[in-house]
C-alpha cells in the first residue's frame, strides 16, 4: 500500500520540477512512511511513498522493466501475483524481484492495457513505456484504492492518490464545481467522476486511461462491469457451501504479508465472518480489535468480544468517547473535498488502534451491498409493493401531499420510514431511492442553497448520478437495481474513500475479502430472494455463518459506527453549528440563504425537528473551506 503522483507532459519533453514533484509527494508521507523516491525524465516525473508489505527487500518503486523502457508506480495488492509470475516466467519474462509490481510491469508489456483483466486485487497505477510513447492509468474494479487527474492550461497531466497531491501543484486551479457542491449536499461525497474541483477528475473504477503523447487526452476506458443476471439454479445449501468456499479463499489470498497482519471486529456479521474464515487459514492467533463507545446505545464491543473469545483472538479494544468531535478538521484536511459520512471519526479511531500492532488489517467492508444487507434494502422493498400495486399518475398526488403534511419530528410515531416514506411513494423507484439516501433531500437543498447558487446549477440535480447507472444496470429486478447503484455509488464514494483515507492516515493497509471481484461476480448471479428472504437481510451469508458465530451476532439489529449527532448540535457543538454556518466562509460564499440555515438550527435546537445529519453535511463543508481552501496545511498536520 502506497501513495503515488507524477507529471506527464501530454504535448512534449519539457523538463520536469524536481522540487514540485517532491512537494507533490511529501504531500502523502503518511500514505507511505518507509520509503520515498522519484523518477524524473523528459516529459515525465514519477512519485511514489512506500509502505512496505511485500518483498520489502527489494520492491522499491518506482520499477522498471529490464532495459528500463517501462517504468510504473502502484498502489495497492495484487493478489493473484504470484500465479500470474509463474504465467509470465513461462512467456519468458524475467524477474528480478518477487514483488507484485513487477508482475505488472511484465503484464503489460505482454497483455498491454488488457492485463488490468488479468489483476485481482485493489489497485491504481501508472505506466511510461517510453518505446511505445504511452502513458496508462488504471483503477481496479470496485475502486478500493484511489486515483485522481487533471489537465493543466499548458498540457501537463497530474496524478496521485489524494487529491493533495494535484494540489501541490501550482497548475491546478482551486475553482470549485457547483455541481459538484450539489452532489456532495445530496450525497455525502462528491460522486465519481467528478471533483469538488473543475479541473480535476477522479478516475473511474474498473476504468484506465490511455495516453499517447502529442494527441489529445480521450476519456476512460471502462474494462469491467458486474452483471446482476440473477440466473443461478442452485439450492439453499450449495449456496451456503460455495459462499464459505468463496469468502475462504479470498480471505486465504488477502492474508499474504510480510509484516503482522490482523482483522478489523465490529461484532457484526461481515467482520466476524472474515475472522471466522482467518482463524481457519492460520496456525497463530488472529490479531483483532475493536472500538468500545462510552455511551451502550452505540456499543457493540460485546458482540465483537464473543467472537474474539470463540476463536481465540489477540484482542485489543479501546473506547471512544461519545464526544469525539475534536476530529472534525483533521478530517477535512484528510479528505481533500467535502466528505459528510460521521462514521469517519470512529474509522479513523479504529485505525489508528489497529496500526499500533499490525500494518495489514482485513475488514469487513462491501458485504451489505453485495449480500444486500442494508435495512433500506428491506424498507425500500416494502416500498416496491405498494408501488407496483399503484400507477404513479395515482401515487404522486397522494403521498406527495402525505409526505409533505407528515411531522418529521423526533416526538412523531414511526410509520416505516414515514415522511420518507410518502416521499417516496410518490416517486418512482430511482427517484424514491435517490431520495431515501440524500442526506439532504431536494427541498431542503431549495431552502439552503440561495438564488445565485441554484443558477450556477443551471438545472443540474444530483439524482442524475443515481439516474445515470440505472440506466445502464440491465435488470428489473428492484433489489438488484439499487445493489447495482449502490457499487457504483455509496460503495465508491462514501465506504471506500473513508476507509483509504483513515487507513492511509496511519499508515495501515486494509484489504478487503467481500469486495473480491470474482465473489461479487457470483453473487451477482444468485437469485435477490436468497440475499434478502422475508425480513431476514443478508439471509445468505448468516445461513452459510450458521457453523461458524453465534446466533446473536448474527440475527440482531445492525447497528453502525454512529456518533451522536442529534446531541451533539444541541449540547457542546452548538456554538460552533452557528459560528461556522452563519459567518465566516460558507456564509461569505454567496452559494447559501443565511435564513434557510437560521431556520434549520433553531428548529434543531428548539427539538422541534431533527435536522443533524444536514448540519453536519454543511459543518464539514465550512471545515473544508476553512481548512483546505485556506491556507494549506503541512502533510504532518494530518497526524492527529
Amino acid at each position: 500500500m502506497c501513495g503515488i503522483t507524477g507529471i506527464f507532459d501530454t504535448r512534449s519533453q519539457r523538463e520536469m520540477d524536481r522540487a514540485v514533484l517532491q512537494r507533490m509527494n511529501d504531500s502523502q508521507q503518511h500514505r507511505g512512511p518507509d520509503e520515498g523516491s522519484l523518477h524524473l525524465e523528459q516529459g515525465l516525473g514519477l512519485g511514489h511513498r512506500r509502505l512496505s508489505i511485500i518483498d520489502i527487500a527489494t520492491g522499491q518503486q518506482p520499477l522498471f522493466n529490464e532495459d528500463r523502457s517501462v517504468v510504473i508506480v502502484f498502489n495497492g495488492e495484487i493478489y493473484n501475483y504470484q500465479s500470474l509470475m509463474a504465467e509470465l516466467q513461462a512467456l519468458g519474462y524475467g524477474f528480478h524481484t518477487k514483488s507484485d509490481t513487477e508482475v505488472i510491469v511484465h503484464a503489460w508489456e505482454a497483455w498491454g492495457a488488457d492485463c488490468v483483466k488479468r489483476l485481482r486485487g485493489m489497485f491504481a497505477f501508472a505506466i511510461w513505456d517510453r518505446n511505445k510513447q504511452q502513458f496508462f492509468m488504471a483503477r481496479d474494479r470496485l475502486g478500493v484504492k484511489p486515483m485522481y487527474y487533471a489537465l493543466t492550461d499548458d498540457g501537463l497531466l497530474l496524478f496521485g492518490s489524494e487529491l493533495k497531491s494535484l494540489m501541490a501543484h501550482p497548475g491546478l486551479k482551486r475553482e470549485i464545481d457547483p455541481l459538484a457542491v450539489e452532489e456532495y449536499f445530496a450525497l455525502g461525497y462528491v460522486a465519481e467522476p467528478r471533483t469538488i474541483f473543475r479541473q480535476a477528475k477522479k478516475l473511474p473504477p474498473a476504468s484506465t486511461l490511455l495516453i499517447r503523447r502529442g494527441e489529445t487526452v480521450g476519456e476512460p476506458r471502462e474494462y469491467w462491469d458486474v452483471r446482476f443476471t440473477l440466473d443461478a439454479k442452485i439450492s439453499d445449501t450449495e449456496a451456503c457451501e460455495e459462499l464459505t468456499r468463496r469468502l475462504r479463499e479470498s480471505v486465504r489470498l488477502r492474508m499474504i504479508a510480510e509484516v503482522p497482519l490482523g482483522a478489523f471486529l465490529s461484532g457484526g456479521v461481515d467482520s466476524s465472518a472474515v475472522v471466522a474464515m482467518m482463524a481457519g487459514e492460520s496456525v497463530e492467533p488472529v490479531n483483532t480489535c475493536s472500538i468500545a463507545f462510552d455511551d451502550p446505545a452505540y456499543n457493540e464491543a460485546m458482540f465483537a468480544q464473543q467472537v474474539a473469545d470463540r476463536y481465540r483472538t489477540n484482542h485489543r479494544v479501546e473506547t471512544v468517547q461519545s464526544d469525539d468531535f475534536d476530529l472534525i478538521d483533521t478530517l477535512a484536511r484528510l479528505y481533500d473535498e467535502p466528505y459528510a459520512d460521521s462514521s469517519a471519526i470512529p474509522t479513523y479511531r479504529v485505525c489508528q488502534l489497529a496500526r499500533k500492532h499490525v500494518t495489514v488489517a482485513l475488514s469487513g467492508d462491501g458485504g451489505d451491498e453485495s449480500l444486500g444487507g442494508y435495512r433500506r434494502y428491506k424498507l425500500h422493498m416494502m416500498e416496491e409493493r405498494l408501488r407496483s400495486a399503484l400507477p404513479l399518475g395515482v401515487r404522486r398526488p397522494i403521498f406527495g401531499a402525505l409526505g409533505q403534511l407528515y411531522p418529521k419530528a423526533d416526538w412523531a410515531p414511526r410509520v416505516f420510514r414515514a415522511k420518507t416514506t410518502f416521499q417516496a411513494l410518490a416517486r418512482n423507484s430511482v427517484e424514491a431511492y435517490f431520495h431515501s439516501m440524500s442526506l439532504i433531500r431536494q427541498p431542503e437543498r431549495e431552502r439552503v442553497f440561495s438564488d445565485r447558487f441554484r443558477r450556477e446549477l443551471g438545472g443540474y440535480d444530483a439524482a442524475e448520478v443515481f439516474a445515470r447507472y440505472a440506466a445502464r444496470a440491465d435488470t428489473e429486478d428492484p433489489l438488484a437495481l439499487i445493489q447495482y447503484i449502490d457499487l457504483h455509488t455509496y460503495l465508491v464514494g462514501d465506504i471506500n474513500t473513508k476507509v483509504d483515507r483513515a487507513s492511509m492516515a496511519h499508515s495501515l493497509e486494509v484489504r478487503e475479502p467481500l469486495m473480491d471481484h470474482e465473489l461479487v461476480e457470483w453473487l451477482a448471479t444468485l437469485p435477490s430472494s436468497i440475499k434478502l428472504r422475508g425480513n431476514e437481510s443478508k439471509f445468505l451469508l448468516k445461513k452459510a455463518m450458521e457453523p461458524h458465530l453465534p446466533a446473536d451476532i448474527m440475527y440482531r439489529p445492525k447497528m453502525g459506527f454512529a456518533v451522536p449527532l442529534v446531541r451533539w448540535f444541541r449540547g457542546p457543538l452548538r456554538q460552533r453549528v452557528r459560528d461556522s454556518l452563519l459567518a465566516g466562509p460558507l456564509a461569505d460564499s454567496g452559494w447559501f440563504d443565511l435564513g434557510g440555515l437560521r431556520q434549520l438550527i433553531e428548529q434543531h435546537e428548539s427539538g422541534a425537528r431533527d435536522h443533524s445529519t444536514p448540519l453536519w453535511t454543511l459543518l464539514m463543508y465550512d471545515a473544508f473551506l476553512r481548512n483546505v481552501m485556506g491556507e494549506q496545511p503541512a502533510a504532518t498536520a494530518l497526524a492527529a
